[in-house]
């Protein structure tokens, strides 16, 4: 089942000298519980994909619908809920609030939704666990790994049990065996709970678990293939 269509999506941006392509000409389906990887060098337009995708920013023409809805058409305060009950993000550089505990920095948006003081608790404690971290629930970001603050940020990501995750570059500022242990994390939460995964990455880490490899060259998909 086609749960994302992106549909001959352009993201041009002009300045007073020149005129970029970023995203030129994409469409692509996304099935329902993928683990996929946008690859490609720098400048080719993956982390613009990847924000079209999470309504970050909206294409200059062309259509993008998540289960349907055609983000474009969404009101400001509509795609803000959209994003909130659907799409979980995953970024380079953590984004955990540094004065919450990482308990308190992934019940933030159960706390934006009005989740019940139970319901969060029971919810962080879930998610601390699945990261092998319960046992820091009340550790501030300083006092974490960069390891550990990014299994924070994908507990995070996932508190709103979210149907899709986009992660940008999630490994790029890990050692080896962190970027293992979070790609088992998110491949496992994947296989368990059919999460989409979608990642932009340059590293051959993410590319090797990945089950479908999607390559940009100059804002265009130049190979599509999937892996199992």
């Amino acid at each position: 089942m086609k749960v994302i269509e992106i549909t001959d999506v352009y993201k041009i941006y002009n300045s007073s000298e020149i005129k970029v392509n970023a995203v030129n000409g994409v469409s692509l389906d996304f099935e329902e519980a993928e683990f996929a990887a946008i690859v490609g060098p720098s400048g080719s337009g993956k982390t613009t994909l990847l924000n079209l995708l999470g309504g970050l920013d909206l294409p200059t023409s062309g259509k993008i619908l998540i289960d349907g809805t055609d983000l474009s058409l969404l009101k400001s305060s509509q795609l803000i809920d959209f994003r909130m009950r659907n799409i979980g993000f995953v970024f380079q550089a953590y984004n955990l609030i540094p004065v919450l505990t990482a308990r308190e920095n992934i019940e933030f948006i159960m706390n934006l939704q009005k989740m019940s003081k139970a319901s969060r608790e029971e919810r962080s404690f879930e998610l601390l666990k699945a990261v092998g971290l319960d046992d820091r629930a009340g550790s501030r970001p300083s006092k974490l790994s960069g390891g550990q603050q990014q299994r924070i940020a994908v507990a995070r990501a996932l508190a709103s049990k979210p149907r899709f995750v986009l992660a940008d570059e999630p490994t790029a500022n890990l050692d080896s065996k962190s970027a293992s242990t979070l790609l088992e994390i998110m491949e496992k939460l994947n296989h368990e709970e059919k999460i989409t995964f979608i990642f932009s990455t340059h590293d051959p880490r993410v590319v090797k678990m990945a089950h479908r490899i999607i390559t940009l060259e100059d804002g265009k998909v130049v190979s599509d293939v999937r892996t199992e």
